[in-house]
């Protein structure tokens, strides 16, 4: 009968160790760096208006947190809570966000979409990559 046996070479053991040691770590940090991405993003696309307005303080970045459903990592950029507006009324800021984005079917409100804009799929993914690297160097 015939045997055959194998060995896998140390340094990709120690990646696999590495890896199993450092996973809720490394995806925690490679979502923060993405939506640090998205973040920087917003602000810049956001409509000039709002650039001296208080909503600007309502676009939050929340901490790395698992899913209960399937064990994902995430970390959510959006806006939160309510802003004083010019007329000195308090109006919530995901609301003013949503109008903005996707406009109303009235026409005083079109839509003007900033959000979307945001999220370059390479730039997120590059910053993702390089928190990767930090953890497991190519080579």
């Amino acid at each position: 009968m015939a045997n055959f046996s194998a060995e896998l070479p140390n340094d990709l053991i120690k990646q696999f160790d590495t890896l199993q040691k450092n996973t809720d770590k490394m995806l925690a940090e490679m979502t923060a760096a993405g939506a640090e991405v998205v973040e920087k993003n917003i602000k810049a696309s956001v409509p000039s208006s709002w650039r001296s307005s208080g909503i600007m303080k309502c676009l939050k970045v929340t901490k790395p947190y698992k899913t209960p459903s399937d064990d994902s990592v995430n970390t959510k950029v959006a806006f939160y809570g309510y802003f004083v507006n010019r007329n000195g009324e308090k109006i919530p800021a995901p609301l003013v966000a949503n109008v903005t984005e996707y406009g109303r079917s009235n026409s005083p409100y079109p839509k003007r979409p900033f959000l979307r804009k945001a999220f370059n799929k390479s730039e997120i993914e590059k910053a993702m990559q390089e928190v990767q690297d930090k953890y497991l160097p190519k080579g």
